[in-house]
């Protein structure tokens, strides 16, 4: 049986120890803040309550919950639609569509029985609109980059529909009726009520559905809501989305809120300018401003899951020798950049899977147990470089890095790339900058040499990064192969392993460190956020697992 653990939601204090890499946070979950300066204006709306205005720094890539794969995405289409269950406080599962659940004994079989609730165009939320969702999430017909994570959650099939080897009518999911949903397991998932909170999990109406076509979830008239709020105006790729409150919702008297606007700015300082004049209540800062800002009580320092790595595609020549990825893994300043270029409260990346995500068999975050790996070495760099210039026949490399167009990512990579050119010369890298839906879309692709890209876990458990690497993975972007690797990770999963949390956790780390060891990713930081949060705004919850923010307990004083 796998181990348990508990879905983190994490707001970091203003100090983080040193065993954490010592950097600065001050704990924030939106509660009231003091500031002479700074006021917000005041946006009502016909709904009562206020308005709630909040940065993104990235586009929403997709607001189909089974498409979607980013955190953005997952922020703003968790506002609108709600699963079985949601997360509280501190990131324990609830119910939200489940009013009640039964689990049988060998922890294979939930029953769960539904609320009465609504779609946004008033049609009841049944059961036949999960296992409709969850059919369509596993069928290869969908390609969703996230049908994996319905084998993470050990649904009976999962695995063999999305391999194409079973019909999606085989999948362990039944409406026994409108109010009965009855979810079958392959093997016991001890987390598994933590995942049914995550997005891909959400329902879909299939009669909507249907009707929408090939434009459902790309406007309002195609966008159903069951959550707090509904969708007031979107487009694919818009700078700014409204959500006003849904009254329809089942709970919605505990929505104070009249609704969430968002908007997409990608530069800081405009970002800051945007709050500062009272068109934000929540803004995140970047480098130099977070020196600026830091002192204002409205600040605040948030420890995200986010692990930021470069990916280097081994199908590229030159990259599929394994002591040049050495090289450049060890040749560039982390510690630089984490404290003089992100000032944000991120912290250096010498592993694969972040601080502060699972708790393992030892009550031991797992961490603090695990190894450290391709940490800053200048010298032992040149020393890896000298052998893949030996052992290709060559003595120059020139690789273009593709980097999302956010300020941040554009200044790391800019500091990487003089960081690799001087330390290793005869290395010239090459930036390319794209939206990040377009970085993303060629990295899955492998249309490629490097890329600067990230991660977020989507439960607590090692497994949410590690299976990245596997072989068939499409998360797996520099095409590594390990048949030892997959192995573990297969085992891990629901094979004997998975009966044995101890030996499992140490497998792991064992998995973890032929990652380092081979250099399939380059490291380079985990996510700290800088936000400034308006006075008198209050219930933001941050989580570092699954949606990073939740905003149906917020309020806007």
């Amino acid at each position: 049986m796998k181990s348990v653990k508990k879905i983190l939601s994490l707001v970091v204090a203003m100090a983080l120890t040193v065993s954490l890499a010592a950097c600065g946070g001050e704990k924030s979950t939106g509660t009231d803040t003091k500031s002479d300066t700074n006021t917000s204006t005041q946006t009502p709306d016909d709904n009562g309550g206020q308005v709630l205005k909040v940065q993104l720094d990235v586009e929403v890539a997709s607001m189909d919950p089974q498409i979607a794969t980013d955190g953005t995405s997952f922020e703003v289409i968790s506002a609108i639609t709600e699963g079985l269950y949601s997360v509280d406080e501190a990131g324990s599962p609830i119910k939200a569509m489940a009013k009640d659940m039964e689990k049988s004994e060998d922890g294979l079989k939930y029953t769960f029985t539904l609320r009465d609730a609504k779609w946004s165009n008033g049609t009841p939320v049944t059961a036949h609109d999960f296992v409709f969702a969850w059919r369509r999430l596993v069928d290869p017909a969908t390609a969703s980059e996230y049908a994996f994570i319905a084998g993470i959650a050990g649904i009976k099939n999962a695995e063999d529909i999305a391999a194409g080897t079973k019909g999606v009518e085989e999948l362990g999911v039944t409406a026994k009726d409108d109010k009965t949903l009855v979810v079958e397991l392959s093997h016991p998932v001890t987390y598994f009520e933590s995942l049914m909170a995550f997005p891909s999990f959400l329902p879909v109406n299939e009669e909507f559905f249907k009707q929408a076509g090939d434009k459902f979830g790309t406007s309002p008239d195609t966008i159903l809501s069951n959550g707090p709020f509904k969708i007031k105006a979107y487009e694919p790729a818009a700078t700014s989305i409204a959500l006003e409150k849904n009254a329809d919702y089942w709970d919605a008297g505990a929505v104070k809120l009249a609704g969430i606007q968002y908007q997409v700015i990608k530069e800081a300082q405009q970002a800051m300018l945007s709050y500062q004049n009272g068109d934000l209540d929540v803004a995140t800062l970047s480098g130099e401003q977070v020196e600026q800002f830091k002192a204002d009580p409205e600040f605040h320092n948030i420890m995200e899951g986010y692990l930021w790595y470069i990916s280097p595609n081994q199908k590229v020549a030159g990259l599929e020798n394994v002591n040049l990825r050495k090289a450049l893994a060890l040749s560039y300043d982390k510690a630089a950049i984490a404290n003089n270029i992100l000032k944000d409260g991120s912290i250096v990346a010498d592993f694969a899977v972040p601080t502060l995500l699972a708790t393992g068999p030892d009550g031991k975050d797992y961490r603090e147990t695990a190894g450290t790996y391709l940490s800053t070495d200048k010298a032992k760099a040149v020393d890896y470089y000298n052998k893949a210039k030996q052992e290709l026949g060559k003595d120059t490399f020139t690789y273009t890095m593709i980097v999302e167009d956010t300020e941040s990512a554009q200044n790391v990579a800019q500091f990487i790339q003089a960081e690799i050119q001087t330390n290793l010369p005869g290395v010239t890298i090459k930036i390319e900058t794209m939206p990040k839906k377009n970085r993303v879309e060629r990295m899955q692709a492998g249309d490629f040499e490097i890329g600067l890209t990230r991660w977020g876990p989507d439960y607590a458990d090692p497994m949410t990064y590690l299976d990245m690497w596997t072989t068939d993975s499409p998360n797996n972007y520099g095409f590594w192969s390990n048949k030892e690797y997959d192995a573990i990770i297969q085992s891990a999963k629901d094979g004997e392993l998975a009966l044995n949390p101890e030996k499992r956790w140490e497998e792991l780390k064992k998995a973890e460190a032929m990652v380092m060891d081979e250099a399939v990713i380059f490291p380079v930081y985990q996510k700290g956020s800088a936000v400034m949060i308006k006075n008198g705004v209050t219930g933001i919850e941050f989580h570092s697992v699954g949606i990073n923010r939740i905003y149906k307990n917020a309020a806007k004083n």
